[in-house]
């Protein structure tokens, strides 16, 4: 199990796999996002896309996707997350696309108001089966502290 003890800025980690598919991709935006460049082949064949692309927030939900099984796979003792930063979307993401992730941890620090508690930043990057950065935002993680006794650093 990873705790706060466990995490230092520099940290890095390469992980995932996620295969596009045009079934998500149309299915996600009929629900979230029903843009025409998302919906239709010829819509998107008019747009700077130039064929069907991905949802920025889908390709958000697919990065989730593959940090949630990075996290099962080595186990954190992760308390959810107060939000993200700096989001950006960088290039489409079309059906066909593997996507995969590379995180490296910023900073961290304790709660000063719950002493169990500890928070840390960590860059997101995700590209594609070409080693094309699709996505780059900076997630904010809350995360277990092992043992809450220990004074907290200033």
């Amino acid at each position: 199990m990873i705790y706060f003890e466990d995490i230092a800025p520099g940290q890095t980690q390469s992980f995932g796999s996620y295969e596009v598919t045009k079934e998500e991709v149309l299915e996600f935006a009929e629900k979230f996002d029903p843009q025409p460049f998302h919906l239709s082949e010829e819509a998107a064949a008019k747009t700077h896309f130039g064929r069907l692309a991905a949802s920025g927030w889908h390709t958000c939900a697919m990065t989730m996707r593959m940090l949630v099984e990075n996290m099962s796979v080595v186990e954190q003792a992760g308390l959810g997350s107060p939000g993200i930063d700096n989001l950006r979307w960088l290039k489409p993401v079309y059906p066909g696309d593997v996507l995969r992730c590379e995180t490296e941890v910023l900073e961290k620090r304790r709660s000063r108001s719950k002493a169990n508690i500890g928070l840390f930043k960590s860059r997101v990057r995700v590209f594609n089966q070409d080693d094309v950065m699709v996505l780059e935002m900076v997630s904010n993680g809350l995360i277990r502290v092992r043992d809450p006794d220990a004074p907290i650093e200033s």
